[in-house]
């Protein structure tokens, strides 16, 4: 625990257990010490997406300690989410000692390895002899936990997970003297910050003759994107958890343009950064001979390259200088996109507010009062719950049909959003949320609200994140449930026009019924209810801590 904390690690997630105590005593120690943040979950499963939402928001790995057997294994899907997203992870797993392994010992199983190659470091600690553990082997195991914090922040490859494995004999933990944290001064805040080397060359790009040149943001691009297309005078088509989804050249609606044979099918060239994984358009775009494809290598462990023949490089930077054509280029995507969102319902007439006639304002008031009792659908939602973050908030995105509605309908803003689109599963979104919560909590005085936007299966898949133990911290999180009753997301694969209503309902969109109320106040949480655009407006707004809002969805 001191070594990692002074290779720059500040948080350990810890899940109770027999043959991990001496990990999760020592790390309390240290805690009490001032080195370092522990944060206790009640279940592994939802531990290992709490430590990536950490990693997420301090961009460093977070230790998550378990016992042994099963416990290991119920890292494994946020073990995965980590090494394809390329988010800093270690994982501490316990385990028995060697003359314990292969003649059926309780809890006994083979744990290094277990995660196969979503881990770029595995390294098994043996447990200590009788004798103890002399200085040179302390010495080693110090340099080996140096290495795990150097694999997982992506010192020697891309970022993601690593795991050290560390068997206990028993006695399996001894009365702790007083644990010192490591002086600042040997404390290495860099080592264990996230790093992309991807040793690709860095591409000089200059802005087209003739402008057929767009800028692709997915997922953990980051701000750069946002400059790259400013400076080449390329439309941004720039998913909502890019960290480019603002500027100037913001082109909401590109699903439906690439469709479009008049822009589309005029891109000669693509500069793609981050992980696109919300549409379809997209891939398509890249996979065609006459469209030139520049890759900027992301910190996931695939890079992103549909057609197999992407120019891949680790960065871009701009040449030359952009002129009317490119403004012009920019202009008519841009101004494509506003009118595809156009206005929507303005609303009342505020211009009949003020009016002098009793007649237009009586007609205010009733079109006011029909707003504010109109069921909300998936883009009101969307666009309710955006409006209301800002940049010292988080907003958390659940693999839900939401999702897209949201990359589609919300207008740009400089704001910070994850979703978890490594694998892009509904496992640990709200535990990922807390997580980000947690760091968030501990870096910002001012103390934002961490949003979470899910559909009900979502929700449901992550229950076990509302649990906590009564001796840890609370969080400032809203959950924002957007109740549809099933899967909606399966409503629109091509299959559901050949397919029984029935089949489909039962195998695909598997309508629920869970009263969400009674689940989440059991589980110690605030409950609101939003069915209408006026009940929205009031309660994301509400300061409560812990508050999961259900909002039945209208369509």
């Amino acid at each position: 625990m001191q070594e990692a904390a002074r290779a720059g690690v500040t948080d350990v997630v810890v899940s109770p257990g027999s043959r991990s105590q001496a990990l999760a005593l020592a790390a309390v120690a240290l805690e009490r010490a001032g080195g370092i943040t522990v944060h206790v979950r009640l279940d592994e499963r939802t531990a290992g997406f709490f430590a990536l939402g950490l990693a997420v928001e301090t961009s460093r790995p977070a230790l998550v300690v378990t016992t042994s057997g099963t416990a290991v294994a119920n890292l494994h899907p946020a073990v995965l989410e980590a090494h394809h997203s390329g988010v800093p992870m270690i994982v501490v797993s316990a385990d028995r000692p060697g003359e314990l392994r292969g003649i059926g010992s309780n809890q006994t199983t083979v744990q290094p390895g277990i995660f196969a190659h979503a881990v770029s470091f595995v390294h098994e600690v043996e447990a200590p002899t009788a004798h103890g553990v002399d200085d040179t082997t302390r010495a080693a195991i110090r340099a080996v936990v140096r290495q795990a914090v150097a694999a997982a922040s992506g010192h020697t490859g891309q970022p993601g997970p690593a795991q050290l494995d560390i068997a206990f004999r028993e006695p399996l933990s001894a009365t702790l003297t007083d644990v010192a944290g490591a002086p600042d001064e040997e404390i290495d805040t860099a080592f264990a910050a996230r790093r992309v080397h991807t040793g690709l060359p860095v591409a000089d790009l200059a802005p087209d003759d003739e402008p057929a040149t767009v800028v692709i943001a997915g997922h953990d691009a980051g701000e750069d994107a946002e400059r790259i297309a400013w400076e080449l005078g390329a439309p941004l088509l720039a998913e909502v958890s890019s960290g480019a989804h603002f500027g100037r050249n913001l082109v909401v609606t590109y699903r439906r343009l690439l469709r479009d044979p008049d822009f589309g099918g005029r891109v000669r060239r693509a500069v793609v950064l981050g992980h696109p994984t919300l549409s379809r358009e997209v891939p398509a775009l890249l996979q065609r001979d006459d469209v030139e494809v520049v890759t900027v290598r992301g910190a996931g462990a695939d890079p992103y390259d549909p057609s197999r023949a992407s120019r891949l490089v680790s960065d871009v930077r701009v040449t030359g200088r952009t002129g009317p054509a490119h403004r012009a280029w920019v202009g008519r995507w841009v101004a494509a996109s506003r009118a595809a969102l156009g206005g929507g319902d303005a609303g009342p007439d505020l211009d009949a507010k003020r009016s002098a006639d009793r007649a237009e304002r009586n007609r205010f008031l009733k079109d006011e009062v029909a707003l504010r009792r109109r069921p909300v659908d998936r883009a009101m939602l969307a666009e309710a719950v955006w409006g209301v973050t800002w940049p010292h908030d988080r907003l958390v995105l659940g693999a839900s049909q939401i999702i897209r509605v949201a990359d589609e309908r919300v207008a740009g803003k400089k704001i910070r959003v994850h979703a978890n689109r490594g694998l892009a599963g509904i496992d640990g979104t709200v535990s990922t949320a807390l997580g980000i919560a947690a760091a968030l909590e501990t870096t910002q005085a001012a103390g934002g609200t961490t949003r979470v936007l899910v559909g009900d299966l979502t929700f449901l898949h992550d229950l076990g994140a509302f649990v906590t133990g009564t001796e840890e911290p609370t969080h400032r999180v809203q959950v924002v449930v957007g109740n549809d009753v099933g899967g909606a997301i399966f409503r629109g694969l091509e299959v559901a026009e050949t397919t029984p209503a029935a089949d489909m309902r039962r195998m695909m969109t598997t309508p629920q019924h869970v009263d969400v109320e009674r689940v989440v106040t059991g589980l110690g949480w605030e409950y609101r209810r939003a069915a209408t655009w006026g009940d929205l407006e009031r309660v994301l707004t509400d300061p409560a801590d812990r508050v999961v809002i259900e909002v039945p969805l209208a369509d």
